[in-house]
C-alpha cells in the first residue's frame, strides 16, 4: 500500500512539475530546441482552423535582451520579429499563425541574440 502512495505522489508531483505540457493538445507537436550558451528554446506546432499555429519560446534568465527571430516552413521564410527578453524569467515567446502546405510541413524558427551573438534553433514537422 505504501508503494502505491508513494507512486501516486511521484506521478502527482511530476504532472505539477510539467504545466507547458498540460497545455498540448492533441495534434499539437512540441520540441526542445538548441541554443549556442546557456539559453534554452522550445517550437511547438499545432493544428488552427486550417493553419499552423507557431509558437517560439527562447529562455535566456537575462532580462532586456533583443534577440531576431525567423521562422521558416519548408525552407521558406514565412515571419520574421523582433523580440525582447522580459521581466521575471529573461524570456520570450514568438507567435504566429502560417498556411498549412499539402503534405508535411517543416517548421524551423531561429533566434539570435542582437548583445551577446549566441543562436537558438528548433525544427519540427506537422
Amino acid at each position: 500500500m505504501n508503494k502505491v502512495l508513494a507512486t501516486l505522489s511521484v506521478g502527482t508531483l511530476m504532472a505539477l512539475a510539467a504545466p507547458g505540457v498540460a497545455n498540448a493538445k492533441a495534434g499539437d507537436v512540441i520540441v526542445s530546441g538548441k541554443c549556442s550558451a546557456a539559453s534554452t528554446s522550445k517550437l511547438k506546432l499545432s493544428p488552427d482552423n486550417g493553419r499552423i499555429e507557431v509558437e517560439f519560446d527562447v529562455d535566456q534568465n537575462v532580462v532586456g535582451h533583443l534577440w531576431k527571430v525567423r521562422i521558416s516552413d519548408n525552407g521558406t521564410l514565412v515571419a520574421r520579429a523582433k523580440a525582447t527578453t522580459t521581466a521575471p524569467s529573461g524570456s520570450f515567446t514568438v507567435g504566429r499563425r502560417i498556411t498549412n502546405l499539402a503534405g508535411t510541413d517543416m517548421v524551423t524558427a531561429t533566434a539570435k541574440n542582437t548583445v551577446t551573438g549566441e543562436r537558438c534553433s528548433a525544427t519540427a514537422s506537422i
